[in-house]
């Protein structure tokens, strides 16, 4: 999703240093950090580069560390917890290489300040990450702490539920405009229509969560972060134009949705309804039609799945005309099955599995 979010930093005021498969680089404070936080919808965290070294071994990693003024950016009676991504043919046990960062930062910041923070897995408070490839190690203070894409709205879930940035995704990959109609049959727990919701609001995701790494690192200002928390909901809208419609044959999926959107405080302006996909209202003038149809676990093995697959390429062709429309599928077989051609196929990952975003446009 580097490309989507690439253009998020952008439209915040940010430079890109450097693009990645995974995510990209910017520079900027943490006071920045506070602000990419709060308005990143694509991202899944923060992290602030604190030093990038050479290190052959954990003794090395050990050394270089402990000339890191932790006790500058942890509270000594506070609480830290160390994640890591480790490619190092020396190291066979990660928890062993994160635990070699933790003594590093206690035994510093004992020795400048004569008492030690607390240290476990809780990602609620200190956070700090350890990027370990080959020789080449970085260390960062990880500022979001639980992963971005963890709202704090998604309190009811059905099935296997889209993670939040994908869906945010998927909504910046269409051709979908904030004003246009939005609708999502098969909606499941809603996630995909709460996101359009909040992406009409001009409301940043990141106003629904009370807490964040960055809260826990010596020298947070509060009232910088309320400050900044004022003025983003000051430039929130009250209310939008055209109509955001979630349908679901499942009574369930309906009542989880319209409870998560209860929580994000947007369940008055999505109209939920329980139907068929076919019988979902697709009402006039301009907009996107998403749909995220179950994959299946054997490719091209199961009929019934065929059958829902040509099913929608004929809702597509009768009910859509006049509106892009998109399926969202990791199972590329049964996409063949829609029977319509594609205006665009755009990459996207749902977790490990490899999906396409299939655009087509109804005329």
């Amino acid at each position: 999703m580097a490309d989507f979010l690439k253009k998020e930093v952008e439209d915040l005021g940010f430079s890109v240093v450097k693009q990645r498969p995974a995510g990209v680089e910017i520079k900027g404070t943490l006071y920045d950090c506070m602000k990419l936080n709060l308005c990143l919808s694509t991202a899944h965290r923060v992290h602030f580069l604190l030093k990038s070294f050479k290190a052959l071994n954990a003794e090395e990693l050990h050394i270089q560390l402990i000339d890191i003024p932790w006790e500058k950016y942890i509270d000594k009676h506070g609480y830290v917890s160390v994640t890591s991504f480790i490619r190092n043919k020396t190291i066979t046990n990660t928890q062993f290489a994160q635990l070699k960062v933790k003594d590093a930062i206690v035994d510093r910041i004992r020795a400048k300040t004569g008492a030690r923070p607390d240290s476990g897995p809780d990602l609620g408070k200190t956070v700090v990450f350890l990027f370990w490839k080959g020789n080449e190690a970085s260390v960062y203070l990880d500022t979001s702490g639980e992963s971005i894409s963890r709202r704090g709205y998604r309190i009811r879930n059905h099935t296997a539920p889209m993670q939040e940035t994908l869906a945010s995704a998927i909504i910046q990959a269409s051709k979908w405009n904030p004003g246009q109609h939005f609708i999502n049959p098969m909606c499941g727990s809603g996630t995909v229509a709460i996101e359009a919701a909040l992406k009409a609001l001009n409301r940043p995701t990141g106003l629904l969560r009370p807490n964040y790494g960055i809260k826990h690192i010596l020298g947070f200002d509060v009232g910088e972060w309320n400050g900044l928390r004022s003025e983003l909901k000051r430039q929130t809208n009250k209310d939008f134009t055209g109509r955001i419609l979630a349908t679901d044959i499942d009574r369930r999926a309906i009542q989880a949705a319209q409870k998560n959107a209860q929580t994000a405080g947007v369940d008055h302006l999505i109209e939920f309804k329980v139907c068929d996909f076919q019988d979902t209202e697709i009402p006039y003038g301009d907009g996107v039609v998403v749909l995220n149809p179950p994959y299946g676990e054997r490719i091209g093995h199961d009929q019934e799945l065929e059958s829902l697959y040509k099913t929608i390429g004929d809702f597509f062709k009768q009910d859509c005309s006049g509106k892009w429309s998109y399926v969202f599928t990791g199972n590329f077989d049964l996409a063949k099955k829609i029977g319509l051609r594609t205006n665009k196929r755009i990459e996207l990952y749902n977790s490990t599995i490899e999906c396409r975003l299939l655009e087509y446009e109804l005329y």
